[in-house]
């Protein structure tokens, strides 16, 4: 018997710059981000980043942005739900890892929000990682601790201070994104 090696294409960023709709490339692979989110993870997107923006309303370098393309290499290009940044982007993309991100997860992110894109944004040394559950009402509050993430809290209502640079920090109540 003979084995057949299967030969998957490799995307870059250049590749990426000219497909319509919304992508993301992870190790040269695309996937598809349509179609658009369920209304509840749009709300729950809504508030998460309205309680960002107004937690961060007095730093004046930290700001809440959801989505945006996070460029991360040639082949990894990813649209995390929320980020904060805390330094001026200059591109019509990121380029350098944001402070925080988070993922609500769907049914068909799930798998690659908790393993692929949670090692990834670990790689990045992006400070915080949220990972938001829609189905359960819960929210996973990670920390990187030495190259690590650590959980640090886990809940769907409790309020987490988070510390970003230039002594911007935010109190935020993660019970009121679900109301």
């Amino acid at each position: 018997m003979s084995s057949t090696a299967q030969i998957l294409p490799h995307y870059t960023f250049e590749d990426w710059q000219r497909w319509e709709g919304q992508w993301e490339i992870i190790h040269g692979i695309p996937y598809a981000m349509s179609p658009m989110p369920v209304p509840k993870h749009q709300i729950i997107a809504n508030a998460l980043g309205a309680e960002f923006r107004f937690a961060l309303k007095k730093c004046q370098h930290c700001k809440a942005i959801q989505p945006i393309d996070y460029k991360i290499t040639d082949d990894i290009i990813v649209q995390p739900d929320l980020l904060v940044v805390c330094k001026k982007i200059e591109k019509s993309y990121l380029d350098f890892p944001p402070s925080l991100a988070a993922e609500i997860l769907s049914p068909s992110t799930a798998l690659k929000d908790r393993h692929t894109k949670y090692q990834i944004y670990q790689l990045q040394g992006i400070r915080y990682y949220l990972i938001v559950s829609p189905d359960t009402e819960d929210v996973e509050v990670y920390e990187l601790d030495k190259g690590q993430y650590r959980l640090i809290q886990k809940g769907h209502d409790f309020t987490h201070h988070f510390s970003f640079e230039d002594d911007c920090t935010a109190e935020i109540d993660f019970g009121e994104i679900w109301k």
